[in-house]
């Protein structure tokens, strides 16, 4: 009888199965938890988190806005058709508007490229220019942006079960790709480990793509990384910044700053969005539950959560704080888009004039190593830029931390960094200055953790790819991404 051959140890990331189990079921109960934590009825954090030692159910309930029909009211109907119309919205703006179409990098099997189909930046436009032209209209009462507000929770809910919903059908899905598909269907090398929930996390299948009638070959990947979810993360802080007129009567200017500069961030790299294709998340990784839940939960929700803290407390930044972010963010913004396209032009032409006095490494697969210029600094200074330009979405809130009184307390009055609603209630820090920051800023400490793996996951690669070569380059380019320091 003839034994059957073992399947080769996995190269395991995140924990393995262990870490993708606590992420996949972890996630979806954290975003709970920053939503009832840092609220608009009692405060970012909610008083009774500040006494742990006395803390109980009763109290911390009553100061959350926990529905009232308990876990039922996570989720309402209403929430979930105008989420779903929201999805259609963004398909049918794909199949009607003027596209972009250019080919994917060869893939692994075939070395085939797959047709790719871009114009999010288009889709986001017109969205916007609706979503302005009702705000003309309506003003901050303009019906988006008070159904987002007041529906928060239950769209977030329905943004979860549909993240569960894709990751569950493109893990199904994947078992029915074969070796050399004629299809061009591929299994992802990281997805295809054999254990259930680690594979469901990464993600079994490159680049699960479905055809449906009038809206023609979508990937699945692709679409849902540049459109929902980066759209409505500007949807998101806008309805903020509404809601912040509806409380105040006024408009700070940080909420405003970090609007402007997310917008721009989320437009910018929707206008460039063909450069996702030699990315790792379209090259490397399968679409499961990783990808799927980052771009349409991850990123939208968590990501507005400093315009969600500004409209309920106010921070005025002035004409200092104001460029002082700008500069911040302009400068590794500066650094992110030249040693990218330092890097691409090298690629493109390595005997181009402008390279003649820059120093590389030249390797046995016939390729170059850019060892001078941004690239002799670090192996990822672009990383680090792009870091940098992330720090003005937290710094303009703050020593975050906020209390909701009463009206009639008197306390804003006289309290530094207080601030009085229309209807009487009462913004100040007191107890709360400070703990406010583990909402605030937990973004730059994310995105920093995140470039951090991922720059450990982009040596590994290039390990492979390049052999010996690499470990000489690393010789010469010391620092990884910041240097003197990492």
């Amino acid at each position: 009888m003839a034994q059957k051959t073992p399947r080769p140890k996995h190269n395991y990331e995140f924990g393995g199965p262990p870490g993708a189990t606590a992420i996949v079921f972890g996630l979806p109960i954290l975003m709970n938890v920053f939503y009832f934590a840092c609220n608009d009825l009692s405060g970012c954090p909610a008083p009774a988190l500040l006494a742990p030692r006395s803390l109980t159910w009763i109290t911390l309930k009553s100061q959350i806005p926990w529905p009232e029909t308990g876990l039922s009211g996570f989720v309402s109907w209403e929430a979930t058709a105008w989420l779903g119309a929201y999805y259609l919205t963004s398909l049918i703006l794909y199949a009607i508007l003027p596209a972009h179409e250019v080919p994917g990098t060869p893939l692994r099997e075939s070395g085939k490229r797959l047709p790719y189909r871009f114009n999010s930046f288009g889709a986001s436009v017109v969205q916007l220019l609706a979503c302005a032209v009702g705000t003309f209209v309506y003003g901050a009462e303009f019906p988006v942006w008070v159904f987002i507000a007041d529906n928060y929770l239950q769209i977030l809910s329905a943004s979860i079960l549909l993240a569960f919903a894709i990751s569950i059908w493109v893990y199904v899905a994947s078992f029915s790709v074969r070796h050399r598909d004629p299809a061009l269907r591929e299994l992802a090398v990281g997805g295809n480990s054999g254990n259930l929930i680690y594979d469901f996390y990464i993600g079994r299948e490159l680049n699960p793509r479905v055809t449906l009638p009038f809206f023609g070959e979508i990937d699945v990947k692709a679409w849902l990384e540049m459109r929902v979810g980066l759209t409505g993360w500007i949807l998101l802080n806008l309805s903020f910044v509404a809601k912040q007129y509806r409380l105040y009567g006024y408009i700070s200017d940080s909420i405003l700053f970090i609007t402007a500069v997310q917008a721009y961030y989320v437009l910018e790299g929707q206008y460039a969005e063909a450069g996702l294709l030699g990315m790792m998340d379209i090259t490397t990784d399968g679409l499961g539950f990783m990808l799927t839940f980052g771009d349409i939960v991850w990123v939208p929700f968590l990501y507005s959560t400093q315009c969600r803290y500004l409209a309920v407390h106010p921070v005025n930044l002035g004409w200092v704080g104001i460029a002082t972010s700008f500069a911040i963010f302009a400068t590794g913004l500066f650094i992110f888009r030249a040693s990218n396209k330092q890097k691409a032009d090298f690629r493109k032409d390595p005997d181009a004039p402008r390279f003649k006095n820059m120093s590389y490494l030249q390797t046995k697969r016939g390729t170059r190593l850019l060892t001078s210029g941004w690239w002799g600094v670090s192996r990822h200074i672009n990383y680090f830029g792009d870091w940098l330009q992330s720090t003005p979405f937290t710094i303009p809130t703050g020593i975050a931390g906020y209390i909701i009184l009463p009206a009639g307390t008197g306390l804003a009055v006289t309290a530094a960094n207080s601030a009085t609603m229309l209807d009487g209630r009462e913004v100040v820090q007191e107890a709360a200055r400070g703990w406010g920051m583990l909402f605030t800023y937990f973004y730059a400490a994310y995105f920093a953790f995140l470039l951090v793996h991922r720059e450990g996951r982009d040596d590994a690669a290039c390990a492979e790819k390049y052999g010996e070569d690499w470990n000489k380059y690393k010789t010469i380019v010391k620092w990884k991404i910041l240097p003197g320091v990492y």
